[in-house]
């Protein structure tokens, strides 16, 4: 496969979940902002919502204050922002056009059907209808993953298109994870008070895990717990061990199928191996900031390396 090929189809996939999670953080900010002014520093879910997307530089050089308006337009709509969801999804559908010969017809059409449909959306729109735009957004991403997952061969195509998506989810995840302990909960308020639950379980909710963590704990909401199930759980799709399963498993098959293993494959075995061994408690211990500091910090080195030797 041409390595211009490559860089499409992984890119693809982490624009769409890129996508998808914008949608959930800004699903996630509007419920947020829904609570009662009397929830001493509700106010901070806005300016959380753009600490989390990564998009803070570019949105405070536009705006000078975080609230639902200025962000849902930066994060949505706009097209200063390379990262928002309509760029995200221009990009991919442009992605996808270029390599429509190694997609099915479905995959192709999920994505073109989209675009489409996303030309035809007024931005100025009401919040009733911002939150059925999110709805819609998220729906894309399952018919694209779900196309995909129905249709393709297990090829290269398809490993490339699986590894994109697994990084940026990857990522996501931690952001969202140091974002929540480290800006969403108000100095004033207490860990495991009533704010800092209605947050966590909003959160949940929001990645998809608020079943899947009664049915793993069978207890209350507790932010060591949903740690643990979004760092280390490997049967949660969103958590980061989960990810670089995913991660490592398909960079591994596209080094048998090209007959050479190299810095991508020895990195993403490194972090697997080292989150196999933890424990929640030995996260906590080192810090929770400073653990995903530097997860995120080796994951930067691994896009690097993947896009050294396979998207060049």
């Amino acid at each position: 496969m041409l390595s211009r090929t490559a860089d499409n189809l992984y890119w693809t996939a982490r624009y769409v979940e890129r996508a998808d999670f914008l949608a959930r953080v800004i699903d996630s900010a509007l419920r947020l902002s829904a609570l009662p002014a009397s929830w001493s520093g509700a106010s901070t879910e806005w300016e959380s919502a753009i600490a989390t997307s990564g998009a803070a530089p570019g949105f405070y050089a536009l705006y000078g204050d975080a609230n639902e308006q200025s962000v849902c337009d930066y994060l949505v709509f706009s097209p200063d922002n390379p990262s928002s969801i309509r760029s995200c999804i221009n990009m991919a559908r442009s992605n996808v056009r270029a390599v429509r010969t190694a997609l099915t017809s479905e995959t192709w059409e999920a994505l073109n059907a989209a675009w489409n449909e996303l030309n035809t959306v007024d931005p100025k729109m009401g919040a009733e209808e911002v939150s059925r735009f999110l709805e819609w957004v998220k729906g894309v991403s399952l018919m694209f993953d779900g196309s995909a997952r129905r249709t393709m061969l297990r090829n290269d195509a398809y490993w490339f298109l699986r590894l994109g998506g697994a990084m940026e989810r990857a990522d996501n995840t931690a952001r969202i994870l140091d974002v929540k302990y480290h800006l969403l909960l108000p100095a004033s308020e207490s860990v495991g008070g009533g704010l800092d639950y209605f947050q966590w379980t909003t959160i949940l909710r929001e990645v998809s895990a608020l079943t899947a963590y009664r049915w793993v704990y069978k207890e209350n909401v507790k932010p060591w717990l949903i740690a643990d199930l979004l760092i280390l759980n490997k049967q949660m799709p969103r958590s980061m061990a989960s990810c670089y399963d995913v991660v490592s498993r398909h960079l591994d098959y596209l080094g048998d199928l090209y007959g050479r293993r190299g810095p991508s494959q020895k990195l993403a075995r490194a972090a697997l191996a080292r989150m196999n061994g933890l424990r929640i408690d030995d996260v906590f211990q080192t810090g929770l900031h400073e653990f995903i500091g530097q997860y995120l910090a080796d994951h930067a080195k691994l896009g690097v390396a993947i896009t050294e030797q396979y998207l060049q």
